[in-house]
């Protein structure tokens, strides 16, 4: 096959706070079926993913595991690791951030930087968000709130390096606006055109001194490396880049990157910062920066929490891994978040592996056995019919060749299927059994199996890289090796007199969807558990750290006194001590946290009340952001009705005070000693 030059392709590197879930995992998916590609098109491909291991989230995600952060990341990465293994990807390097090479380039790239002037040192007062590590600006906020993960932010002061972004912004802009396929999809790029560059960006802190898990800076030790500077340097660390002007041959070959492959939700740092300090390293711009949708589970995001998690190793435990490599990227769209289910799963799997696929190949080879021995011959013996089949298998590879071009692999799987789907409308329509009863046409019949057989090697030697295992044991059952793509414009490669394998097995059972979602029900019951129990877990090491928050803070009222609080205002009925001892009140304590998604109001808890874990629904959020919540002992009334608020269910009612603002203040235990499950009288 004709070389067609090198392809240097990186998924962003997975950060080490816990395990990742199918919709992190489909990124190394996706980027595997695109590697996979180009290497069968005849590219000579480098695969470059890895971990991201710094930060003051790693920090404390160590602590609560009651380890070092060193330990932890060990721990964390080697999980990563394992579920792309698990998942049959091919990369070429899995790098770290911990690497010894990445943490000397790093520090190398930071004093070139600022020796250069292009960093400078200087204090920070500003908002930021420890969950995506990042600062921003008042007016970038979304309800004084995160506009990314939409999580608290809070106000930092310290001292700091600066990265200034504003020398290199209207060179940056200029480069967009004369490379188009720079940013994809397009909606991506107008998005950081619109809210970022065109507004103006400020300097960038480029340092932190408040924390100390992260490259030192050499010449200031008292600073580590922020960890966006340090991540989005390993595309080129991770293949020999030097700072010092002696990078390796590799990186001379693969420098520029053609694609890096990320999320919707890192799209800024990498289509603004990361060109930016390429440019002030003097080194050229990545040729394309593609950010995929989202994977969401019933159409929302997936938290512990909710307990509606899916991993990867237990969809992989009851689909088998190309089964669940097909369905995340066939359920992707280009540009518009996907959507993921065990029902739909089922679905998929019954619809399109197991009948439209499977039930093919099976069909194809067991008729070659029963009329002819397993021999696969043609026998020339066509009819106009065979002449629309032949066009749509040999029109295949530039379909999907054209999909995959515009990184549209959803698109490509179907086109792929599409071929499979003529195969079986083909046997539909000249009825092999049918022929099998008349001796006179039994060269019309071989031909048929023998059109069948090559049709599906063709369609086949294409699903390859999306379902690389699928396609081995499709080409082994039919006794031939997959086909070069440059042949897959012309029909009749399969080698005549071929004998297939005289007891092909099921590529894919079909399932019952009943059986298999009350497996999903004890996975997701046991995840929760534990989730529950690792909650608890990190309360005690936060709290031994001294890192709890036990405490209320100061519930200000804006100058009035409590005289001037209108008690009066919506009094109730009275009530007698029988109408009081229907009420059940407990201390609880809560162990978890997190905003509810279709509200603005609603705060998710798991609150633990002596043995028992509740989870309650309280509209707090306005008073209270999730991290504010953990850790706290509160007075809860149990014995509530459950209700359904914005699609979550609770438990209970946790108990606030309410000042003439309508500011809200959590009503807690005096003595925060008191065990939870104590009852209130």
């Amino acid at each position: 096959m004709q070389n067609k030059g090198k392809y240097y392709i990186t998924t962003a590197i997975a950060y080490t706070s816990g395990k990742p879930h199918i919709g992190n995992t489909y990124e190394i998916v996706l980027a595997d079926c695109i590697a996979r590609y180009k290497r069968a098109d005849g590219y000579d491909v480098h695969f470059q993913t890895g971990s991201d291991e710094h930060g003051q989230k790693i920090e404390t995600r160590a602590i609560e595991e009651g380890m070092s952060p060193g330990e932890f990341v060990d721990v964390t990465a080697g999980e990563i690791k394992r579920i792309w293994d698990l998942m049959n990807t091919s990369y070429d390097r899995f790098i770290r951030t911990t690497d010894e090479d990445h943490v000397t380039q790093i520090q190398k790239i930071f004093r070139k930087l600022y020796d250069q002037g292009d960093i400078y040192k200087d204090s920070y007062d500003g908002l930021y968000c420890t969950e995506c590590e990042s600062f921003y600006t008042k007016s970038q906020l979304v309800d004084d709130k995160c506009p990314v993960c939409g999580g608290a932010v809070h106000n930092e002061k310290e001292e700091a390096y600066f990265f200034k972004m504003s020398k290199y912004a209207p060179r940056l802009i200029e480069y967009i606006n004369e490379h188009p396929e720079f940013i994809q999809p397009v909606s991506r790029k107008n998005e950081m055109m619109n809210n970022f560059l065109l507004p103006g960006l400020q300097d960038l802190c480029v340092s932190r001194t408040s924390f100390k898990w992260g490259i030192p800076v050499d010449f200031d030790p008292n600073h580590v490396v922020y960890v966006w500077l340090d991540a989005l340097c390993n595309y080129i660390t991770g293949i020999g880049y030097d700072a010092e002007g002696n990078s390796s041959d590799l990186y001379k070959k693969l420098w520029p990157a053609d694609l890096h492959l990320i999320g919707k939700d890192i799209i800024r740092f990498h289509t603004i910062y990361w060109p930016i300090f390429l440019m002030a390293l003097g080194e050229p711009l990545p040729k394309q920066i593609f950010g995929h949708p989202w994977l969401l589970q019933g159409g929302e995001k997936m938290s512990k929490s909710k307990g509606n998690v899916i991993y990867a190793d237990d969809l992989v435990d009851l689909f088998g891994v190309d089964a669940v490599r097909y369905f995340v990227v066939h359920e992707m769209p280009y540009e518009n978040d996907g959507v993921i289910t065990w029902e739909l799963m089922v679905e998929r799997i019954n619809s399109d592996l197991a009948n439209t696929l499977g039930n093919l190949v099976k069909r194809t080879i067991s008729m070659s056995n029963k009329y002819f021995d397993g021999v696969v011959a043609d026998r020339g013996a066509a009819e106009p019919v065979d002449d629309e089949l032949k066009a749509v298998c040999t029109g295949a590879y530039k379909e999907v060749e054209e999909d995959v071009a515009e990184l549209r692999m959803a698109d490509a799987l179907t086109e792929i299927f599409t071929v499979y789907k003529r195969l079986n409308k083909y046997i539909d329509e000249t009825e092999p059994w049918v022929l099998a009863r008349d001796e006179a046409k039994s060269d019309r019949l071989a031909t048929v199996l023998y059109n069948l057989s090559e049709g599906i090697m063709m369609a086949t030697s294409l699903l390859a890289p999306f379902m690389p295992e699928t396609a081995d044991r499709i080409s082994e059952q039919l006794c031939t090796g997959l086909y070069d793509f440059e042949t897959l414009g012309e029909f009749g490669q399969f080698v005549s007199g071929t004998k297939v394998d005289p007891d092909p097995a099921i590529l894919f059972a079909r399932l019952d969807m009943k059986e298999t979602l009350e497996k999903a029900d004890k996975i997701q019951t046991r995840q929760k558990e534990e989730f529950t129990a690792h909650q608890i877990k990190a309360a005690k090491n936060l709290a031994a750290a001294g890192l709890s928050t036990d405490s209320i803070g100061d519930s200000k009222k804006d100058g009035k006194a409590d005289s001037e609080l209108d008690n009066n205002e919506n009094v109730k009925p009275e009530v007698t001590i029988d109408d009081f001892a229907k009420l059940e009140f407990k201390v609880g304590e809560i162990i978890a946290c997190e905003a509810v998604e279709k509200s603005k109001k609603l705060l998710c808890s798991q609150v633990k009340i002596g043995n028992d874990i509740r989870q309650i629904v309280s509209g707090i959020r306005k008073d209270y952001s999730p991290e504010q919540m953990v850790g706290r002992k509160v007075m809860v009334i149990t014995n509530l009705k459950p209700a359904t608020l914005a699609g979550v269910k609770s438990e209970g009612m946790i108990l606030c005070a309410e000042d003439a603002d309508g500011k809200l203040s959590l009503l807690t235990p005096d003595n925060s000693d008191i065990p939870s499950g104590s009852m209130i009288r």
